[in-house]
């Protein structure tokens, strides 16, 4: 038995850096892996550690998933009751988003935090494609900045053809493992092209009927930088569904939320809607709370109800 890591993920097969040789090993899984019992697309993810029985020259079975330092799933895209794995053990991780082409889409974001908040993964949010903002996008973007900057997400404007912002990029990547995420058509490829060129990943444009990104990205997988430091890629995302069934949870993922339960009359029960003393809202009428951050954290408290509601009715 040798160990190594999962450094690409096609479905049904995953790719295996062994720790002696560096050598990659295509693998397949063996046996049943759940993750707190919640039914999973894939559950090996890419960046975890894993043992692995070799079967020849270039092949073996995954038989152990050793424990994660963390993980981040998100709402399997074709199952809506399943999970799907995007990235084990990673040091950070970073949103590529833009303000047009397309369009900003604030809740994509905050969808995005709340998975990585549980684990208190460090974020910075990137706004790319700088060099087409209008001065109300720039307005825009400065606003996003100070919402969250201001709770402690890492904010970079960054524009490939002006070369602007990719040194600072190139500095947050350094020596980290870093998750990779965004919707289509961001720029996320472009970008990282740019500060490394000899991963020659594949760039897409955006779609002249929707408005949206092609997907250019069809597996995850574990890419190193010559400048120290992995990044993995993910296929981008169009939308980002969300099962989190306890509300509770989402309550704690909003972190400014959170770092005013205690003085809430109800404590870390309260979900900060209609309760009575609730410290949120003393918070939002003083304005030191962002009101786009919290109509997005009432829209998922109203998604996980809506689907209660229909999970009920299947019950009848």
């Amino acid at each position: 038995m040798i160990s190594g890591t999962v450094v690409k993920s096609t479905g049904s097969w995953y790719n295996v850096r062994t720790d002696d040789t560096r050598k990659v090993l295509q693998c397949r899984i063996v046996g049943k892996f759940r993750l707190e019992d919640v039914p999973m697309t894939n559950p090996v993810a890419v960046g975890d550690r894993v043992e692995v029985q070799p079967e020849g020259e270039d092949r073996g079975l995954i038989k152990k998933i050793l424990p994660r330092e963390n993980y981040v799933v998100r709402q399997s895209p074709r199952r809506k009751h399943d999970l799907h794995l995007l990235a084990a053990n990673i040091d950070q991780a970073v949103l590529i988003t833009t303000i047009v082409q397309p369009d900003l889409k604030p809740g994509f974001i905050d969808r995005f935090l709340v998975m990585t908040e549980r684990d208190e993964i460090p974020v910075t949010i990137v706004f790319n494609k700088a060099d087409v903002y209008a001065t109300e996008d720039l307005e825009r973007f400065l606003e996003m900045k100070d919402i969250y900057g201001k709770i402690g997400y890492g904010i970079l404007l960054s524009s490939v053809p002006e070369k602007s912002g990719l040194e600072a990029f190139r500095e947050i990547l350094k020596d980290k493992t870093t998750l990779m995420s965004g919707q289509s058509g961001v720029g996320k490829s472009s970008l990282v092209n740019a500060i490394q060129p000899q991963l020659e990943l594949r760039t897409g444009e955006i779609s002249d009927y929707s408005g949206k990104g092609q997907h250019t990205t069809t597996f995850a997988e574990m890419l190193e930088l010559d400048f120290g430091g992995y990044i993995i890629d993910t296929p981008g995302i169009k939308t980002l569904g969300f099962n989190d069934r306890d509300k509770a949870n989402i309550a704690h993922s909003f972190r400014e939320f959170f770092a005013l339960s205690s003085e809430c009359r109800f404590g870390g029960a309260c979900l900060h809607r209609d309760e009575p003393g609730c410290a949120v809202h003393e918070a939002l009428r003083r304005g030191e709370v962002s009101e786009l951050r919290y109509s997005n954290y009432l829209a998922l408290l109203a998604e996980v109800e809506d689907q209660n509601y229909w999970e009920r009715r299947r019950d009848f």
